[in-house]
């Protein structure tokens, strides 16, 4: 969006998030220009590394650089738990405020990053593609490892309370990485932790929504892990993914983002794929498979939106929503 880009020209991605009033109009750019059901926190799953003793910052063209990673015990001896309300309070002012910026119009949801994803950008220094340090450390030293899953586990669960408690309607757990394990290794060093999230959360009344890339062999797993929607990716048919994961629980997904590069009936007829294969059973939110690319034309976005509320009232009233307030 070109109000984005003009913030960006300005302030640096860390910026935005530690400022509450930068985060603030940045969420609602979205609301405000595309039929959206509901508003998306702008922050950063990193954020709450820095407090834990994990300083970092983006390079550009690299993405995010951790300042001295985790590869042995005596690295995490360093790290400590804090309390997010005190950390993170810009964070939580900043929900607070889109609450009262919204006025109902739309719920919001808030976000952080699950043990996995944290733990391997906390372990490799960065982005990977291999994660050949995140694994070394769990099949050499798996006593450490579990360590650092629990610690971040325990920080996650308390951050996501925290954004309830300030406002956020639903929150979402992001798994971005975990793809590149096997449902062994998932069952074995992911598992325990994520499921201490959601076990944490469930006397709150915010639904959870867990999601992962590339999970299409994991996806039974993580709903035992937990969650009351589970997210998919593009890789596998709605239909096909919803039946490994169950239908007693609710799905995310799952749109291909590069098919908003496609010429716009290309888009619709995705996008009315993936609602037919919902086939109207409640408890769909429809939504892209991972997250929208920079230079995605706006246009389309808008355009995505608008067919998917017309596609979805011909068939079954009020359409896919997003979590109620």
């Amino acid at each position: 969006m070109a109000e984005y880009r003009a913030i960006r020209a300005r302030h640096s991605l860390l910026d935005i998030c530690r400022t509450p009033d930068l985060a603030v109009e940045v969420t609602l750019q979205p609301v405000k220009r595309i039929e959206v059901d509901a508003a998306i926190l702008f922050s950063d799953l990193l954020v709450p590394l820095e407090p834990m003793g994990l300083p970092f910052d983006f390079v550009k063209g690299e993405g995010p650089a951790i300042e001295g990673p985790i590869r042995s015990a005596s690295d995490l001896d360093r790290l400590r738990m804090f309390e997010p309300r005190e950390a993170l309070a810009h964070v939580l002012e900043t929900i607070r405020t889109i609450r009262r910026e919204l006025a109902g119009r739309v719920p919001l949801i808030g976000f952080a990053g699950a043990p996995f994803t944290l733990a391997s950008y906390a372990i490799e220094g960065g982005p990977s593609s291999s994660f050949e340090n995140t694994k070394a450390l769990m099949y050499t030293d798996p006593a450490t490892w579990h360590r650092l899953a629990d610690l971040l586990a325990g920080i996650v669960a308390e951050y996501l309370r925290a954004q309830i408690e300030a406002g956020a309607q639903a929150v979402q757990v992001f798994d971005s990485w975990v793809g590149a394990l096997s449902p062994q290794d998932y069952r074995e060093f992911v598992l325990p932790h994520s499921r201490a999230i959601f076990d944490r959360l469930r006397d709150t009344a915010a639904p959870t929504i867990h999601f992962g890339v590339g999970t299409s062999t994991l996806l039974p797993l993580m709903r035992e892990a937990g969650g009351d929607v589970i997210g998919l990716d593009w890789r596998m048919p709605l239909d096909d993914g919803w039946t490994r994961v169950g239908y007693d629980r609710a799905v995310q997904g799952n749109l291909d983002p590069a098919l908003l590069f496609a010429p716009i009936e290309r888009l619709k007829a995705g996008a009315r794929d993936v609602l037919a294969r919902a086939a109207g059973r409640p408890g769909h939110i429809f939504n892209l498979g991972h997250g929208i690319q920079p230079t995605t034309p706006l246009e389309n976005v808008q355009e995505l939106a608008r067919f998917v509320h017309e596609e979805s009232a011909t068939t079954r009233g009020p359409g896919p929503r997003a979590p109620s307030p």
